[in-house]
C-alpha cells in the first residue's frame, strides 16, 4: 500500500499559484524596457552640453545643426547683437574663418579636373609674379599650397604690426599686399618639410583661381558651389556694412568692447573671408563627399595623403562607427569659431558656430575650436 502525504493547505496553495502563474504568465504585462536614445538624440545631447557651457561663459550666440541619416536637429541660442538683444535664428550666417579653405580647394580641383592646371604645377606658372614677390627657396606647387606644406611664411604677424588691431581690421588689402607682408619674414627650412598652416597659401591659391577664371574669387565660389547647391546664406565677405542677419562678434581692447563683425580685412579673402550658416556647411560637405561638386578622383585627392590629418583643403578625424574618417574643417577667426564635420558618405554630420565670449584679443589659439572639434567628433561617434 502506497503512502500518500497530505501537504498543508498553505503549501498546496502556493504550489498551485506557482503553477497557475506559469500557465498564465503571457497574460501579465511585462515592465517597459528603458527608453533608448536615437542616434540623433545621443548626438544632440552632447552638443547641447557644449552649447550651454559656451553661453554660461558669455558667448553672445551659439548655433548648431546635426544630421543623421535623414533626421535633423538644430539649436540657435543667444542674440545677433549684444546691443539689440534680437534672438539668433538657425539660418543666421557668421564668419567661418579657415573653413574657406575647403571652398577654395574645390574651385582649384575643379580647374584640375578640367585640365586647366596640374597639382604639381609651380604656382609661378599661373601667377607670373609670385616668385618675384615671395622669393621662395625653390619651386612651390599647387599641391603644396593646398596641403599647407609649402613652408610659405604667414602674413599675419607683420600685418598686426601695421597699426592698432582696430585699424588693421578696418583696412582692406590686396592679395599682393598680403603676400608682400609675408615676404618680410624668412622661409623656414626647406620646401614641403611638413604641415605648417599659413594663410598665405590660400591667398596665393585665390590668385591662381582668379588668373585662370578671369573673375574675382567671390564670383567663382558662387558659380562653382553656392548656386549649384542652392546655399541660402553663403558668400565671400564684401566691402560695406554687414547684412542685418549676420551674427555679431566682439573682443575687448583695454577694457573697451569692440564689435569685430564683417571687417574690411576679410573682404574678398580666399584665406578666411567666407560667411556661412551651419546648415549651408552641412549641405556643402555632404555634396562634396558624395561627388556632387567635383569628380570622385578629385575628392580622393582631397582626402590624401592617408597618413596625414590635413589633406587638400580638408581636415579629418576618426570615425569609430565605420573605422573610417570624418572630413571637414575648423575655422578660428577674430571673434568667431566654427567646426564642420561629416562622415565619409555624408550621411552623419554636425556643424557648430559661435561668437566667442568677448575677451582681450590674443594671437594665440584660445582653445575653443579644438574643444568644439573634440565635442563634435565624440558626438558623431555616438550616432552609429
Amino acid at each position: 500500500m502506497a503512502w500518500i502525504r497530505t501537504l498543508p493547505f498553505r503549501l498546496v496553495a502556493a504550489a498551485t499559484a506557482v503553477a497557475l502563474a506559469a500557465l498564465t504568465g503571457g497574460c501579465t504585462a511585462a515592465p517597459d524596457p528603458p527608453e533608448q536614445l536615437t542616434s540623433l538624440a545621443r548626438l544632440s545631447e552632447a552638443l547641447e552640453g557644449f552649447g550651454n557651457r559656451m553661453l554660461d561663459d558669455g558667448a553672445p550666440a551659439v548655433l548648431m545643426q546635426a544630421k543623421v541619416r535623414g533626421e535633423e536637429w538644430s539649436r540657435a541660442s543667444g542674440v545677433r547683437r549684444l546691443e539689440g538683444q534680437e534672438p539668433v535664428d538657425i539660418r543666421d550666417p557668421l564668419h567661418v574663418g579657415s573653413v574657406t579653405n575647403s571652398f577654395v580647394a574645390v574651385s582649384v580641383l575643379k580647374l584640375a579636373a578640367e585640365g586647366k592646371l596640374g597639382l604639381e604645377d609651380p604656382v609661378s606658372k599661373h601667377v607670373p609674379d609670385f616668385d618675384s614677390i615671395m622669393h621662395p627657396p625653390g619651386p612651390v606647387t599647387i599641391r603644396q599650397l593646398l596641403q599647407h606644406r609649402s613652408g610659405m611664411p604667414d602674413y599675419i604677424i607683420p600685418l598686426l604690426q601695421q597699426g592698432s588691431l582696430k585699424e588693421v581690421l578696418a583696412t582692406s588689402r590686396s592679395d599682393r599686399e598680403l603676400l608682400a607682408l609675408a615676404a618680410t619674414r624668412r622661409w623656414e627650412g626647406k620646401l614641403a618639410q611638413g604641415f605648417e598652416y599659413s594663410n598665405s597659401n590660400y591667398v596665393a591659391l585665390g590668385m591662381v583661381v582668379e588668373h585662370l577664371r578671369g573673375r574675382p574669387i567671390a564670383e567663382v565660389l558662387r558659380s562653382d558651389i553656392v548656386e549649384p547647391l542652392g546655399l541660402e546664406a553663403t558668400w565671400l565677405a564684401a566691402p560695406g556694412p554687414p547684412p542685418v542677419s549676420v551674427v555679431h562678434a566682439y573682443i575687448t581692447i583695454f577694457g573697451e568692447r569692440l564689435d569685430v563683425t564683417y571687417p574690411a580685412l576679410h573682404s574678398g579673402s580666399a584665406a578666411g573671408g567666407l560667411v556661412s550658416t551651419v546648415g549651408d556647411l552641412n549641405t556643402f560637405y555632404a555634396a562634396l563627399l558624395q561627388g556632387r561638386l567635383i569628380p570622385a578622383a578629385m575628392v580622393a585627392e582631397m582626402q590624401s595623403p592617408l597618413y596625414a590629418r590635413y589633406g587638400l583643403g580638408i581636415q579629418r578625424w576618426n570615425d569609430t562607427c565605420t573605422n573610417n574618417f570624418y572630413y571637414g574643417h575648423a575655422g578660428d577667426t577674430v571673434g568667431y569659431g566654427t567646426i564642420s564635420m561629416s562622415s565619409a558618405d555624408g550621411t552623419r554630420q554636425a556643424s557648430a558656430s559661435l561668437s566667442y565670449p568677448p575677451a582681450p584679443f590674443g594671437f594665440a589659439d584660445n582653445g575653443i575650436v579644438d574643444e568644439m572639434a573634440g565635442v563634435v567628433e565624440e558626438a558623431l561617434n555616438a550616432s552609429c
